[in-house]
């Protein structure tokens, strides 16, 4: 166990294997480098951004911290078979919703959707000499690999299932991010046209370990230091934190969004694809109510996620927590208000005082 911690900590140069979850929406420049001047990881999620925005938040959190941190891309296809139909339907029921709101809604044509991925992300953190690039909701080229790998960035994938952390190992990926089916916000699934994934992290650790020839990070559910030395034991070699942090200072959560969070219970999550057409853990509201009952097709990712921006900037900016996406896993009633450094400082300090720390 100690030396699988110890590995990680050289691998990605920090003082505790402990990692802040890249939450788009949420995380911010603030929190990533908090988390880094303190010792861990913090990673900056960038997944589906412009390379100008990217690049502007990759020098705000540089001017933060000097220490090393990670960012977070989306390595998903950014097309996929979808039914001019299904949008037209899904744009006339989100239109509706929309009127209820006073809110107006455009209807566009397919063809002028304009979507981001990894392509055109990585010259600039090359650029920028951003150390660690982590990966959701797929497998990168092998080409891109060798891009990082040439100048001594480490790259880590996120895996949902055994199949997966395989795929990615064979991939030559530095660490692999395992994802239990207790975690808040998308799934990290990347195997099409198979069941979702639904493993715990309990079962899912250990099976990952004694598969794959690196590093494991455990993710889903973690929030104190029973839960971190739980996944430890397990033989992961560092513990990712994504809903411990959604009420710190820095989160760029609205103050709906953290009430709810920090009102919520251990059934208070569930999976949906109301929001976004990818499957993802939130608090349940309204609009994931009705669209569930509602018996529409729910068009892919990309689509689906551009379909509800408006409605869900409109919940944000007016605090209607009913039509905006609470992503939280099952542990996020155990979420904390303070600053980033103070909760990430209290973490050490629980596993620095228990009779059998771990480091």
């Amino acid at each position: 166990m100690i030396q699988f911690m110890e590995d990680l900590k050289h691998l990605l140069d920090i003082s505790y294997p402990i990692i802040q979850a890249p939450m788009l929406g949420v995380t911010t420049p603030a929190m990533v480098a908090a988390v880094a001047n303190a010792g861990g990881l913090g990673c900056l999620p960038l997944g589906g951004l412009s390379p100008e925005k990217s690049l502007a938040l990759v020098k705000e959190t540089k001017a933060k911290t000097s220490k090393p941190f990670a960012v977070n891309l989306f390595a998903h296809s950014l097309t996929s078979e979808v039914s001019e139909e299904d949008i037209k339907i899904m744009e006339n029921y989100l239109e509706a919703l929309h009127k209820k709101y006073n809110l107006p809604f455009e209807h566009k044509p397919i063809s002028s959707y304009r979507f981001y991925n990894h392509h055109d992300q990585i010259d600039i953190l090359l650029d920028e000499q951003v150390p660690i690039v982590s990966f959701t909701f797929g497998l990168p080229e092998a080409q891109i690999l060798s891009q990082l790998r040439e100048r001594g960035v480490k790259a880590i994938g996120t895996a949902t299932s055994i199949k997966e952390a395989a795929l990615l190992d064979k991939a030559g990926m530095d660490a692999i991010v395992v994802q239990g089916i207790e975690a808040g916000g998308h799934r990290g699934s990347f195997i099409d046209k198979e069941p979702l994934p639904q493993v715990g992290l309990i079962s899912l650790v250990p099976q990952v370990v004694d598969t794959v020839s690196v590093p494991v990070i455990a993710a889903g559910g973690i929030f104190d230091h029973r839960t971190i030395k739980a996944v430890f034991t397990l033989g992961a070699a560092g513990a990712q934190l994504g809903s411990y942090f959604l009420a710190a200072e820095e989160s760029a959560a609205s103050e709906v969004y953290k009430e709810r969070v920090l009102s919520s219970t251990d059934t208070s999550t569930e999976l949906t694809q109301a929001f976004t057409g990818k499957w993802a853990r939130g608090i349940g509201n309204s609009f994931m109510e009705e669209m569930k009952n509602s018996g529409l097709v729910i068009p892919y990712y990309t689509y689906q996620n551009s379909l509800t921006a408006a409605l869900r900037d409109f919940g944000k900016s007016g605090g209607i927590a009913d039509i905006i996406s609470l992503w939280a896993g099952q542990s996020a009633s155990q979420s904390k208000s303070g600053s980033t450094e103070a909760l990430f400082n209290k973490l050490i300090q629980q596993i620095k005082s228990d009779t059998n720390p771990i480091f």
